[in-house]
């Protein structure tokens, strides 16, 4: 069995965070597990019965339904599913059954393997991580993959961007609520020098604010930045960067403003335009369940006007869109 570990994003501002996802109260582990054999015997797999008990326990519940099913049956939970369930349905629930943080680093180790880079799932795991999740990815990645996830991050990309994450994984961000308006001053003027008061752009000033200050000394900061100069601080970014250097700084303003505005953002575009990015819905709606992902749909609702709930009815179909619904209530 897995070593059984699991992280929270602590909140980043003053605000109380809700999540969609509780403890299941009369938890019966027993009844559980018999509930999920009996949904995967003869013919046909009872989808409902699944949903209905792996949408309604906390992670703890699934971790601990994963280890009595396996002394119970000896047969693994997960390979069992495996083989029941197909498509996004089954992805869905399997990434419900990994801890946050094992599935994370899963996450993270996929977006690096084979050709080419899935920047955008690098860019949404590292630059919302807090200190002690970055810590405890990098243990989690190197006892699940056998890999050093900054040396697999280095490999992987290059120039600003490679710069800018290894920044990140070193887990040195000033994490105090503290507020140094001397500090936010001169980071404003650093980096309008560094961009908008300058031919191209010193990409490595960004990087190194962006990466290290304390989220509201960058909303203070930014506050100076537009008096200084007139511009957004996100149009400053717009006009001096791109591809993905761009997604990291814009990714990493709209994290210090708002994180979960942030994953609203996220989820709004992964349904957005032709096609869906069923990836992205379940790594946010299955790690964020339990801890913020009500505070997601109340801003969903708020900057889109449609909720999320309607959102994922319009896009996504069978089991899986009933499973998605289930974990949002």
């Amino acid at each position: 069995m897995n070593m059984i570990v699991w992280f929270v994003w602590p909140t980043l501002h003053h605000v109380s965070l809700q999540p969609t996802v509780f403890p299941y109260e009369d938890f019966d582990v027993v009844a559980d597990i018999k509930a999920i054999r009996k949904a995967c015997k003869g013919f046909g797999t009872d989808e409902k019965a699944i949903i209905d008990i792996l949408a309604n326990r906390s992670t703890a519940q699934r971790q601990e339904i994963k280890q009595a099913y396996f002394e119970k049956y000896d047969d693994e939970l997960v390979d069992k599913l495996k083989s029941e369930l197909s498509g996004n349905f089954e992805k869905a629930i399997l990434a419900l059954l990994d801890p946050p943080v094992i599935y994370a680093v899963k996450e993270l180790r996929k977006a690096m393997k084979g050709p080419g880079t899935d920047e955008d799932v690098l860019v949404e795991i590292l630059c919302t991580a807090t200190n002690a999740d970055i810590a405890m990815f990098k243990e989690c990645y190197f006892q699940v993959h056998e890999r050093d996830l900054e040396a697999d991050v280095e490999g992987d990309t290059s120039g600003e961007v490679r710069n800018l994450l290894t920044a990140l994984l070193q887990g040195t961000r000033d994490e105090s609520y503290e507020v140094d308006e001397d500090l936010a001053e001169s980071d404003a003027t650093a980096l309008f020098e560094a961009g908008e008061g300058r031919f191209g752009t010193d990409e490595s000033t960004f990087s190194y604010i962006l990466a290290s200050r304390n989220h509201l000394q960058l909303q203070a900061m930014f506050k100076i930045y537009e008096q200084l100069s007139g511009t957004e601080i996100l149009d400053a970014i717009e006009s001096e960067t791109s591809g993905t250097l761009k997604k990291c700084y814009v990714a990493l303003v709209r994290i210090a403003k708002n994180p979960q505005l942030y994953f609203a953002r996220r989820l709004h575009d992964a349904m957005a335009g032709a096609g869906t990015d069923e990836d992205t819905l379940i790594r946010i709606i299955t790690c964020r369940c339990e801890f913020d992902l009500e505070t997601i749909k109340d801003l969903y609702l708020e900057k889109y006007d449609v909720s999320l709930k309607d959102a994922i009815r319009d896009e996504c179909s069978g089991d899986f869109k009933r499973l998605l619904l289930a974990l949002c209530h």
